[in-house]
């Protein structure tokens, strides 16, 4: 992974990979939820080659404590479109639609240390895309409204994960997490 520019543009490769995550963007300090912090925005620009083997999400990745849930907003991926636990509904931000997942990881590495069990929260894109604006905060809002609660805000970062074999490349040119 190399980070380069002003804001939190990098790129990335991986060759058949277990489980390979970079990230970058806006660590917060566990202390304030999303709508204590503020509306939190993304915008984001990329080209890649290859594949990510058995699963990969592109698009927004992060932590939330007290209750500890680990979160994707998957915009792209490899292959085809990930669906990574139950369908609990749709949500529609940013002139798209989603598919919304949760999936609980039972003893697995967690933000806090060591192991934890957590649920897991995702929007999947229905239609891939490879730039735009990722509106964070309304996806929190929406979960919210399907029983799908942040705690305190620990992460919100511009993500490639790739796992269970695959190799290619991603650059991110635009990568941008803000709070207004």
């Amino acid at each position: 992974m190399t980070v380069y520019g002003v804001d939190a543009q990098f790129s990335a490769k991986w060759n058949d990979v277990g489980d390979f995550l970079a990230r970058v963007g806006l660590g917060f300090n566990e202390t304030k939820t999303y709508t204590q912090i503020g509306t939190i925005t993304a915008n984001f620009g990329f080209t890649s080659t290859g594949g990510g083997g058995a699963f990969s999400y592109i698009g927004i990745y992060g932590w939330s404590v007290n209750p500890l849930h680990e979160y994707y907003i998957v915009e792209n991926w490899f292959g085809p479109p990930p669906t990574p636990g139950t369908k609990v509904g749709t949500i529609t931000v940013d002139g798209g639609t989603y598919n919304v997942f949760t999936h609980t990881q039972t003893n697995q590495p967690a933000i806090t240390g060591g192991n934890a069990t957590f649920v897991q929260f995702f929007s999947v894109r229905q239609t891939a895309r490879t730039c735009g604006t990722i509106s964070i905060s309304e996806h929190f809002a929406q979960w919210a409204t399907m029983g799908m609660q942040l705690g305190n805000l620990e992460e919100a970062r511009i993500l490639v994960e790739v796992g269970g074999g695959g190799n290619g490349t991603i650059d991110f040119t635009t990568a941008t997490v803000q709070v207004n």
